[in-house]
């Protein structure tokens, strides 16, 4: 008999470390009970035990002969079956080894078995009148017990020790003699490191609907009854009122007794959402977003999984959540590319992966926004999608009227460079004076963009990236928003041409904006939100609220501004540099365009009082801010699509960018050319193949990057090719490769 002959069963283990490929492994019969796919298990590689999944359970191994399993790390299944057969589908599509996938689907806190926040909790074991006395007949031996005492008697049922001690200022000494003394009992009691402790909401009911509200959510309904898979895209204007459809579909989908995942594409967005359907659905939410401490997320993880959270809500990686009997998934702006994951693999988009998981799990799919992406709206006008249309906002609410302000002629009026024009500055002084409020959009924080020698020309660039800093001027510092290094104060000289000349500022950012306005409105109250005022947990919904609640009069922001929001009092926007993404040479450009002002448009007029949209450029002829000023998505789309079919491009076909980083030059560019030759005989002539060329941010961070195109009908023969050639070239672990399906940027 052999030593494999002495167990059963088998199974194939997928380690987190670098091996690609699962290996085999005996199960010892005693673990056999435990023992089933998504298990997370530990067994012998390397000479010692190191952690992976079971992927699969067989009969015999493919190899002999093989170790057993040393032992099971999670008795219960960490990843569900249809979850893994989504890791499975990604890794072929995104072409990603499947270790990788799993890395992101699990979180680290789970992986890692982060344990449960817990903390002592001290009760009494005697009556209020028993401890009376004894605290009495101590007060004068031991006052430090005495004053534990006299907290203990102000409580109802218990305290928590850290807040006992703070409250008796004692440390924990004189608790442990009354534990002993029979007085009290201390007991380990778990914390809930929810972040929706705390939070306070009002419960609202489901609000009446208008008729094209009524028809989108009927056809929802129905694929809700039915079990069936299908995906609705929602077209609606901004304050169409797309959310009371969400909220009434999954409503729907809670009393069918399944659960839901709501998608928003980023934190700034996450606080009023939370409030909608948090007061609509109490204790039934769970949170997942990448602010949220291991600790917390380890706790929304589990509760989600054991079905105490029916609804997740969450940025792109809350899609990967474990929601039992999932029924429905929203993908809430879901043109938005913060869904798209671009900095490492795999590159996945959440609004494609829900479709996917819709399927698999048979259950209804959810898109919705004002301006649909291209590709969602595509396939509704291919009835791949089911398309509902809102033309009306929701309540009394109507659209705002938008206006064009050429700004070269605010130039010559001004004699020169002005960030405001005119009709901007009146607007926001008239919306002030009654008591209103104002949204300015400028998509550049910091205070200038450029720092450049006026002898010879060039701006001051970051010694790490090609790319020039931006002077912040609070700090007195020039800072690279790439990699964050920072020059502080600003040099006089230039270290190029060494000229004595006086080095001069150029670009205006949101810094600028706000101090200008103080300059010209000095009673203004402003608060600007951007990637420097919200570096700290929680900031976004802190200044949000401040907005909310009438402390400012004016909210000045970055495109974390632009979407999702629904401030009443808000009845002026500004659009200030609508026009500087059109100058990007990359297939998305109009479209990106065309989607912030039409968003950000969507900000005024939401309450009762008529909004107004002045839009200032510098191209206001061109078609694509003519067409988002009147918020006309159709004759966008009609033109965008045309020109993506000349040039094939999506929707009309597939893209995959394959891009290369390393800190020595000629080797990254050549192994990027290396990779390019071997792949070109061997893809079909429909496949083009574009040359190599420096990415739009051709250094960042001490790394040369280079980048080339793939075009073609399908990803998935690209895909297998890209995995022979990686395993015939044996590109160096110097340089890293980064395979991006359809990536939002064919520039950067």
């Amino acid at each position: 008999m052999t030593e494999n002959e002495n167990y059963t069963k088998f199974a194939s283990v997928l380690f987190d470390v670098s091996i690609d490929k699962p290996l085999d492994y005996a199960i010892p019969n005693e673990m056999l009970p435990n023992i089933k796919p998504g298990v997370r298990v530990e067994a012998p590689l390397r000479g010692k035990n190191s952690p992976g999944y079971i992927i699969a359970i067989k009969d015999r191994p493919d190899f002999t002969p093989v170790k057993p399993i040393a032992k099971v790390a999670s008795e219960t299944a960490i990843i569900t079956s249809e979850l893994f057969e989504l890791a499975i589908w990604m890794a072929k599509y995104y072409c990603t080894p499947l270790r990788q996938v799993l890395k992101i689907i699990i979180p680290a806190s789970i992986r890692t078995d982060t344990k449960p926040k817990q903390q002592l909790f001290v009760m009494r074991t005697k009556t209020k009148e028993e401890l009376q006395e004894i605290c009495q007949s101590i007060r004068n031996k031991n006052s430090s017990q005495a004053d534990v005492l006299d907290v203990m008697l102000n409580v109802k049922k218990g305290i928590l020790l850290t807040e006992l001690l703070e409250k008796a200022k004692t440390t924990r000494s004189p608790v442990d003699s009354l534990v002993k003394k029979g007085c009290l009992v201390m007991d380990i009691v778990r914390i809930d490191r929810s972040p929706l402790v705390n939070e306070q909401y009002f419960k609202t009911r489901p609000k009446p609907l208008n008729s094209d509200q009524k028809i989108a959510l009927e056809k929802i309904v129905k694929s809700i009854e039915s079990h069936q898979f299908e995906t609705h895209l929602i077209h609606g204007v901004t304050g169409s009122g797309k959310t009371e459809i969400y909220l009434q579909a999954i409503e729907k989908t809670l009393q069918a007794g399944k659960g839901a995942i709501v998608l928003v594409p980023e934190i700034s967005l996450t606080a009023q959402t939370i409030e909608r359907f948090r007061s609509r659905f109490e204790g039934n939410i769970a949170i997942l977003h990448h602010k949220l401490s291991a600790g917390e997320r380890n706790d929304e993880w589990n509760r989600i999984q054991r079905g105490e959270a029916r609804i997740v809500i969450g940025a792109r990686s809350a899609i990967f959540s474990p929601v039992k009997d999932l029924g429905i998934i929203v993908v809430d702006e879901e043109h938005e590319n913060s869904y798209k994951q671009s900095d490492e693999m795999p590159c996945y988009h959440a609004r494609d992966i829900a479709v996917m998981r819709g399927k698999l799990s048979k259950a209804v799919v959810v898109l919705g926004s004002a301006t649909p992406s291209l590709e969602s709206y595509f396939n509704a006008m291919k009835k791949k999608y089911t398309l509902s249309t809102l033309t009306n906002r929701a309540d009394t609410a109507r659209m705002p009227a938008v206006s064009i302000v050429d700004m070269k002629k605010e130039f010559e009026k001004a004699k020169g460079f002005t960030s405001f024009s005119e009709k901007l500055i009146d607007g926001i002084k008239k919306r002030h004076d009654i008591g209103e409020q104002t949204i300015l959009f400028l998509n550049r924080r910091g205070y200038h963009t450029t720092f450049f020698c006026q002898e010879c020309g060039r701006p001051v660039k970051c010694e790490h990236c090609d790319a020039t800093l931006t002077f912040h001027l609070n700090d007195n510092s020039l800072s690279c928003h790439l990699c964050g290094f920072t020059i502080a104060p600003p040099p006089k000289i230039c270290k190029i041409c060494h000229s004595p000349k006086q080095l001069k500022f150029k670009g205006v950012g949101t810094e600028q904006i706000e101090k200008a306005l103080h300059a010209i409105l000095p009673d203004i109250r402003t608060i600007r939100i951007d990637a420097d005022t919200t570096r700290h947990k929680g900031s976004h919904s802190k200044l949000f609220r401040a907005f909310g609640t009438g402390k400012a009069d004016v909210l000045i922001g970055t495109q974390m501004i632009a979407k999702g929001l629904h401030f009443p009092q808000v009845t002026l926007v500004g659009v200030l540099n609508s026009d500087a993404s059109l100058n990007i040479p990359d297939y998305k450009s109009s479209e990106t365009v065309f989607q912030l002002i039409t968003q950000v448009a969507g900000r005024a007029g939401r309450g009762n009082v008529h909004g107004e949209v002045i839009v200032q450029t510098l191209m206001p002829e061109n078609t694509t801010i003519q067409s988002a000023s009147k918020q006309d998505y159709e004759k966008f789309y009609e033109e965008e699509i045309a020109s993506r079919q000349l040039f094939q491009y999506p929707p009309h076909a597939q893209l995959i960018k394959i891009s290369f980083s390393g800190k020595d030059d000629l080797k990254t560019r050549g192994n990027a050319e290396s990779l390019r030759s071997f792949i070109i005989p061997k893809l079909p002539a429909e496949y083009n193949i574009h040359p190599v060329i420096p990415s739009g941010h051709a250094k960042v961070k001490d790394k040369f990057r280079y980048q080339f195109l793939i075009q073609g009908p399908n990803t998935l023969p690209v895909n297998a090719v890209l995995i022979s050639a990686l395993q015939a070239l044996h590109i160096p672990s110097s340089i890293k490769i980064k395979i991006d399906v359809n990536p939002i940027s064919t520039y950067f």
